[in-house]
């Protein structure tokens, strides 16, 4: 008899790992796919004849059509399904880069830009819908956590594949498996059959739930939230060695140490933080508490002259707190929307990470520009505390529990 009612929860179990596992797979591949034309800036600056400038405006496209398509995205994912939306960018972003690898110009680069842009704007909401009713509510801070976790590791390695690909078949064959590898991971979540999502109108009460408005202030507040964690990542993330070499007499290998734990405890926080989102329902109260003490790291960081293992330390503790804000993050916008409309809602705030993305390089370029080192990490402590204020704000009250 207990075998036979524990049955279909083990299924349920194993159905659950094997979505969290396809879609975790997915938000990597992502985060490859960002780095890999940055990468290769050295290979196309040479075999195309152009300026860092010209190479620059083509991420700036990309980041323009992605912040433009995310929201359109998510009302394709919530009512045409998030599976085929999410394979369907898995191969686009896939073919653009074999496409770029194949016939190389620069003309080439600005198709292969857009069209990443395109894929780009596919992996938040729909992974986020996919998630969001398939995985286990009391795990569902784990599930975002690992599935953000996925992301930086895919990031993290980026650079490291390409130079072996760029090695041993030349930078346009590592266009060309870049995006091979793309392709071959949307023919693998087929055969792992990843479950949809989304697609209300073929569902009781569906067509309700279609015609609900999700644009509400909260949704608003939290756009800007993204935002503002953007800016204050980016700054440290982008131009972090720079302003430690320029601004606090750090050598080259010192702030590249002090980076690297910066980043990789922003990875091991991101997990830390999907077990706290997990055990609690304050999850604006929880982020404004973490990013405080965060603000109050990085004006350490900005007013005091550290020596090397203590900056490093102070580096690591900054990725930390924000690393394990994310999962709340995304606790914050699951909860602020009607059920089903999952898509939608996470193309919308995904929206102030593409501004954050177009808005910090020439802020922060600016300041260093203006020889105010220290200001990369003044600015992100200012963008820190709007957070903290904004964190408290966006969380939903129990009286919107009906919505």
């Amino acid at each position: 008899m207990v075998d036979v009612l524990a049955a279909p929860q083990q299924r349920k179990a194993d159905s659950a790992l094997r979505t969290l596992t396809g879609i975790s797979i997915a938000h990597w591949i992502s985060h490859f796919h960002l780095l890999v034309l940055p990468m290769l800036f050295p290979f196309l600056k040479s075999q195309l004849g152009v300026g860092y400038i010209e190479l620059g405006f083509a991420l700036t496209v990309f980041a323009v059509v992605s912040g433009l398509t995310q929201a359109p995205t998510g009302y394709l994912v919530d009512h045409f399904g998030a599976r085929k939306i999410l394979l369907g960018g898995l191969v686009l972003g896939g073919l653009s880069l074999v496409l770029l690898g194949l016939y190389l110009s620069y003309s080439s680069l600005i198709v292969c830009a857009v069209l990443l842009g395109l894929a780009n704007s596919v992996y938040h909401p729909a992974d986020y819908a996919i998630l969001s009713e398939h995985m286990d509510e009391a795990r569902m801070g784990r599930a975002f956590s690992i599935h953000t976790f996925a992301g930086f590791l895919g990031g993290a390695v980026a650079p490291a594949i390409v130079a072996a690909l760029v090695t041993t078949t030349g930078g346009g064959g590592a266009l060309i498996v870049s995006g091979i590898i793309g392709v071959l991971i949307a023919l693998l979540l087929l055969a792992m059959n990843i479950p949809d999502a989304g697609a209300h109108k073929k569902k009781p009460g569906g067509a309700q739930l279609a015609k609900q408005g999700i644009i509400t202030p909260a949704l608003i507040m939290l756009t800007l939230l993204f935002m503002l964690l953007g800016l204050s990542n980016a700054g440290i993330s982008n131009f972090g060695v720079v302003a430690l070499m320029g601004g606090y007499d750090a050598s080259y290998a010192s702030a590249n140490v002090a980076l690297t734990a910066y980043l990789a405890a922003s990875a091991i926080g991101v997990l830390a933080g999907g077990l706290l989102a997990d055990r609690t329902e304050r999850h604006g109260q929880l982020a404004a508490a973490c990013f405080a003490v965060n603000a109050a790291v990085v004006l350490v960081i900005a007013t005091v002259a550290l020596p090397g293992w203590l900056l490093t330390a102070a580096m690591t503790a900054a990725g930390f707190l924000g690393g394990v804000i994310a999962p709340s993050r995304d606790m914050l916008v699951r909860n602020a929307v009607p059920a089903g409309a999952a898509g939608r809602a996470f193309g919308i705030v995904s929206t102030g990470f593409n501004f954050s993305g177009i808005i910090s390089p020439l802020l922060f370029g600016w300041v260093m520009d203006h020889n105010a080192p220290h200001w990369v990490f003044g600015a992100s402590v200012v963008f820190m505390l709007a957070t903290v204020a904004l964190s408290l704000f966006t969380e939903r009250r129990e009286p919107d529990a009906t919505t």
